[in-house]
């Protein structure tokens, strides 16, 4: 763990952490782009997410909804990933030690791993069940554990700065 300290102390005090942190409007303007990122990620996968859960756009099959909002959803991750690096980047060493920061890492860990499960597992038959409104019990499961860990992440995100 150590090492990892250690990496957290070299990126905070390359030129471009210590830059965002030491402008006065860098870190905010960052922070907005990562708020639109957000947007853009759990938006999109908020639709999905319910018209899996059989609420809402029931109308619609899954497989034109995923096409129509997964580039969104692929959009907002990027932004998030290359705008949440550049937050990290500038306090990396307070982050090391924050609660509320390793439970959002946790957090969207487990996000990944429920989309790849979904995708590998109930969306390759998706074919047969697209069209019903309400889908079967394991894509059910993806999309309320899903928007449930979005919203946690959302918070867990929000709460970085009080912790």
């Amino acid at each position: 763990m150590q090492t990892l300290y250690a990496i957290c102390h070299w990126l905070e005090n390359t030129g471009m952490g210590s830059t965002i942190r030491e402008s006065l409007w860098l870190f905010p303007v960052i922070e907005t782009i990562h708020i639109f990122g957000i947007i853009c990620l759990v938006g999109s996968t908020s639709i999905l997410d319910l018209r899996l859960m059989g609420l809402t756009f029931k109308q619609d099959t899954v497989s034109t909804l995923a096409e129509r909002f997964l580039p969104w959803t692929w959009a907002g991750f990027v932004i998030q990933v290359v705008t949440g690096f550049l937050l990290f980047s500038s306090e990396a060493t307070k982050m090391y030690d924050n609660r509320a920061f390793q439970i959002k890492m946790l957090l969207i860990v487990l996000a990944g791993v429920n989309a790849s499960v979904f995708h590998a597992l109930a969306y390759k038959s998706v074919g047969k069940w697209e069209n019903d409104p309400v889908a079967p019990f394991a894509a059910r499961f993806a999309g309320t554990f899903s928007i449930l860990l979005w919203f946690a992440i959302v918070a867990a995100g929000r709460w970085i700065a009080y912790v």
